[in-house]
């Protein structure tokens, strides 16, 4: 079999490996950050998740598929070590941007949220503390009938 066959199997096999790996990490934690951020509705926390996790596995797998090609030809053990390790390189640095892209829009809508929050819940009125009378008239007040 030729090497680069070898290559590319293996290559695939890791980077799909990795990517399902870093999804369901993201989409198990992500979820307790999405359930705050939508208030506690857990359906669409859900339903939001797994939104984010498809666009994540579109765009990993796509790439992993654009990058597969390879000009140089294969012809030693040690041509296969150098280009898995640069082929899978490149993939975890690209898994590495797409998660932490996800954690920042993961807080920052959390920190959106949580200032909805707080600008939602009104400070409640003061009930009434008693009656009060009518005023004094001041030493400035104009006597009555004048």
């Amino acid at each position: 079999m030729d090497l680069t066959v070898v290559a590319y199997v293996v290559y695939l096999l890791a980077s799909v490996g990795l990517t399902i790996w870093v999804a369901r990490t993201l989409s198990r934690n992500g979820q307790v950050f999405l359930a705050d951020v939508l208030h506690g509705n857990e359906k669409l926390a859900e339903a939001v998740n797994h939104l984010l996790v498809v666009g994540f596995y579109l765009v990993n797998l796509g790439f992993i598929a654009l990058y597969l090609q390879d000009d140089d030809e294969i012809t030693n053990a040690r041509g296969v070590f150098e280009a898995l390790s640069q082929k899978l390189g490149v993939v975890l640095l690209v898994l590495g941007v797409m998660h932490l892209g996800n954690v920042f829009a993961l807080s920052k809508f959390r920190r959106r949220g949580m200032m909805e929050r707080e600008q939602v819940m009104p400070v409640p009125p003061m009930p009434p503390q008693g009656w009060a009378g009518p005023a004094q008239p001041g030493p400035w007040a104009a006597p009555a009938g004048q």
